[in-house]
């Protein structure tokens, strides 16, 4: 159970931090990615057109944003953001 390795050199302490510290911000960075999809998704699911709309605007940006920060891969942004529209789109062609 001893078998936890520790950091030896100075180099390597300063790493152990800045992975923990770039850990969390990622964390937070998918986090806000996940709310605004599901911002959309609730708003399509209500039915509120106009709503969707304006919440896939600021997804798609978001989703960008984080694509350009190296924390989602940008095939995983485009198939998103794609669904997203899709789904949007749909509720138009109900509704007219």
């Amino acid at each position: 159970m001893e078998s936890t390795k520790l950091a030896n050199t100075a180099q390597a302490r300063k790493r152990v931090l800045q992975n923990e510290k770039r850990r969390l911000h990622n964390a937070s960075l998918r986090s806000r990615l996940r709310t605004y999809v599901k911002g959309v998704l609730k708003a399509v699911h209500l039915g509120n057109q106009e709503q969707a709309r304006s919440a896939l605007r600021a997804a798609e940006s978001v989703i960008d944003k984080t694509v350009s920060k190296g924390v989602a891969h940008r095939n995983m942004a485009a198939r998103t953001k794609s669904r997203l529209s899709a789904r949007v789109k749909a509720m138009g062609n109900v509704a007219g």
